[in-house]
């Protein structure tokens, strides 16, 4: 196909074709004379993915452009591919837990590495999960809750009921393109749904639990 109807067919303008070819994030189209080039369904796939990436994911040409290299390294496992997509999605939290000195800091460390000793996950402390739950945590004791901290390990056996589905859904998929698509759109979809799901459940609980409290 030409590149007219490559855009077309994904939706992505030209111009924005042509810029993501000279960076490198989708392979050049197929010279049919000097001035034509041709595309296939390989090319329309890959733009499908850098849509996701970009438009879901949110995140940057570098960071897209790092995922791409792993799928395209098909000596490199299925896990490292998806944590190389996943890690992009966690945002930055600076220092951690923050404060690296202060008492919060150091009993958040404390709490997140018992849990994940506990829980017997398979987390390194460079994850930049393990940092954003350290800052979590550090920051609720600065605000005087960190008796929240008592529910960690409710939060975690749901999230590992989630994580589950979530890999069971991935799993379906057998390209890696594939694989990688529905981790991205899995992931920022998914906290979206998970959170709009988590407000919903909040108020039919607040309503069973003090409905009795309101005034008729």
């Amino acid at each position: 196909m030409r590149i007219g109807e490559l855009s077309r067919r994904t939706g992505v303008p030209v111009p924005t074709i042509k810029y993501y070819v000279r960076e490198g994030l989708l392979p050049a189209g197929e010279l049919s004379s000097p001035n034509q080039a041709s595309y296939d369904e390989g090319h329309e796939r890959r733009l499908r993915l850098i849509r996701a990436l970009l438009e879901v994911g949110g995140l940057s040409v570098a960071a897209i452009g790092d995922v791409l290299v792993a799928i395209d390294d098909r000596e490199q496992p299925v896990h490292k591919l998806l944590g190389t997509a996943s890690r992009r999605l966690v945002p930055e939290y600076g220092d951690g837990a923050g404060g690296q000195g202060d008492a919060e800091a150091v009993l958040a460390r404390e709490k997140v590495a018992r849990l994940i000793e506990a829980r017997g996950w398979r987390v390194g402390p460079e994850n930049k999960a393990v940092g954003a739950l350290e800052a979590a945590l550090a920051s609720l004791a600065r605000v005087g809750h960190g008796s929240f901290a008592e529910l960690l390990d409710d939060y975690a056996e749901a999230a590992e009921q989630v994580a589950r589905v979530d890999l069971e859904y991935t799993a379906r998929r057998v390209d890696r393109e594939d694989l990688v698509e529905a981790v991205v759109v899995g992931t920022v979809v998914g906290d979206a749904m998970f959170a709009a799901l988590r407000r919903m459940a909040q108020v039919d609980a607040s309503s069973r639990t003090f409905a009795q409290e309101l005034p008729e």
